[in-house]
C-alpha cells in the first residue's frame, strides 16, 4: 500500500512539472473599443492554460492585446469559425535547452508569436490557432 501511494505521488509530480511556466508572465494591455478588460483577461487565460499544458520547458515572458492587431482581422477570424466576437493576443517566451515539443528552437527567444481565439457573444473563448503569421 506504501509502494502504491509513493508511486501514486511521484506521477503526481511528474504530471504537474510537464508544460510551459507562466507563473511570471506580464500581462500588458491598453483600453479596446472591441473588448472589456474582463473579456481581455480571460482570453489571456486561456492562452496561458494551453502554453501551460503544452509548451513543455518553455517560459512565457509576456502576452498582451494590441488594439491595432484587432479589428477588422480579428473579426476575420471570427467569421471564419462561424463566431461573433475574435481577438488576437501577441506573447514573447522562452524555450529552455529541451526546445519544447521539438519544433522550436532550443535556448531562443520568440517574440511576437500570436494567439488566436474567438467566441459566440457571451460564450467562452475558444483558442483556435497560434503562432507566427
Amino acid at each position: 500500500m506504501k509502494r502504491l501511494i509513493f508511486m501514486l505521488f511521484a506521477l503526481c509530480l511528474v504530471l504537474t512539472a510537464c508544460g510551459g511556466n507562466i507563473s511570471n508572465t506580464q500581462r500588458i494591455y491598453a483600453a479596446s473599443m472591441y473588448h472589456t478588460e474582463a473579456e481581455i483577461e480571460s482570453a489571456m487565460d486561456v492562452a496561458l492554460e494551453h502554453f501551460a499544458r503544452e509548451f513543455e520547458g518553455c517560459t512565457m515572458t509576456s502576452i498582451r492585446y494590441e488594439e491595432s492587431r484587432n479589428g477588422l482581422s480579428a473579426s476575420e477570424w471570427a467569421q471564419q469559425y462561424g463566431d461573433t466576437q475574435g481577438i488576437v493576443l501577441i506573447s514573447s517566451f522562452h524555450v529552455g535547452p529541451s526546445g519544447g515539443d521539438g519544433s522550436l528552437n532550443p535556448n531562443s527567444t520568440y517574440n511576437n508569436w500570436k494567439w488566436i481565439l474567438t467566441k459566440s457573444n457571451d460564450g467562452e473563448w475558444i483558442l483556435r490557432t497560434w503562432g507566427y503569421g
